[in-house]
């Protein structure tokens, strides 16, 4: 059953103030010149960060070796005393940690492992490979937002409100005015919220960890893919059926996709001819993800509504994190 249909996705604990928070790096190396400001900006927020010394190991472009990243995922959701954990940077290199049909072994990450201690999990880009694994395979809310290393380490880099409204267990919130989303398609439209960066989605099709699209909210970004290669990838998704039993779609702030300064077309007209005919409300802009500023989070695999008029917007329809021990959707909300 596809995961926008379940009615049974396990909601994190909120995170509070003085709560620990885990900093992780899947996929590319990781400075320490970026690191270390992203964790004074994580206290400055009221959290204690806390992360392996061995997440500045560096293989290739890789944040060390496979064995290490997986180590340290596992050790930060199995730890008691870490209540949310916050990618460092994307880049490169998480699709490596995700089990395939080879017996279990160290180089990859025991899903039942990580589906037994459900968390609040960040992150965007290249992690949107463990966003939708968690969300499809292993049943929980994540969110899709601010990094460490790239956003909690410069000033403006978080849109607080939405950190504050998804993290903390908001029972109904909006993201309208100042998210930079304008109007496409008008019409309105409920769903489950799911997505993240476009080429990531796309390169899932296909291997076990397909995209579960049917009856979301479409959440799409990228950053420095040329208007070509974005429609490119829109119409794979639409040719693999993926765009079918969609709701809605809402584009990021698709920093740096164009062919060159004087092109003479948009990339909000790109987009049009391939997902202007669906029928459904279509947004672009809103800032998650790779962002000039402000990265607003984004709860995903929590029920929410699109609203493409005037004006955009997006309303998150129920909390995405529980005061209680981590619960069942349903049971979270009695």
């Amino acid at each position: 059953m596809s995961s926008a249909t379940r009615n049974s996705r396990i909601k994190p604990r909120a995170l509070r103030p003085g709560d620990k928070v885990g900093i992780v790096a899947p996929a590319s190396n990781v400075k320490r010149e970026m690191l270390e400001p992203g964790c004074d900006g994580l206290r400055r927020a009221g959290y204690e960060p806390v992360y392996f010394d061995s997440i500045l190991e560096r293989e290739l472009y890789f944040a060390g070796p496979v064995e290490r990243r997986v180590r340290e995922l596992e050790d930060m959701f199995a730890r008691d005393d870490i209540r949310a954990i916050i990618c460092a940077r994307g880049g490169y290199g998480s699709n490596y940690l995700l089990p395939d049909s080879r017996p279990r072994d160290s180089r990859r990450f025991d899903l039942k492992k990580i589906a037994a201690h459900p968390k609040i999990f960040v992150g965007y880009s290249d992690l949107t490979t463990l966003l939708t694994t968690f969300v499809d395979c292993a049943n929980f809310v994540v969110f899709h937002g601010p990094m460490v290393a790239k956003d909690f380490a410069v000033a403006d880099g978080v849109d607080l409100a939405s950190w504050q409204n998804a993290v903390s267990g908001s029972s109904e919130w909006e993201i309208g005015e100042g998210s930079g989303a304008k109007p496409l398609v008008t019409g309105e439209a409920e769903g489950i919220l799911y997505g993240g960066c476009l080429s990531i989605l796309v390169a899932a099709l296909g291997t076990p960890y397909n995209i579960r699209t049917a009856g979301t909210i479409l959440f799409l970004e990228d950053l420095a893919a040329k208007p070509y290669q974005i429609d490119r990838m829109l119409m794979q998704l639409k040719l693999a059926g993926k765009l079918e039993d969609v709701q809605g779609i809402i584009f990021g702030e698709m920093l740096d996709c164009r062919q060159s300064p004087n092109q003479d077309y948009t990339l909000e007209e790109v987009v049009l001819r391939v997902v202007g005919d669906l029928g459904i409300p279509v947004a672009f802009g809103l800032r998650s993800g790779h962002v000039s500023r402000a990265n607003i989070t984004l709860p995903i695999g929590v029920k929410a509504r699109l609203e493409v008029g005037d004006r955009v917007g997006l309303k998150i329809l129920e909390p995405a994190t529980t005061n209680d021990a981590c619960l069942p959707m349903n049971d979270a909300n009695e």
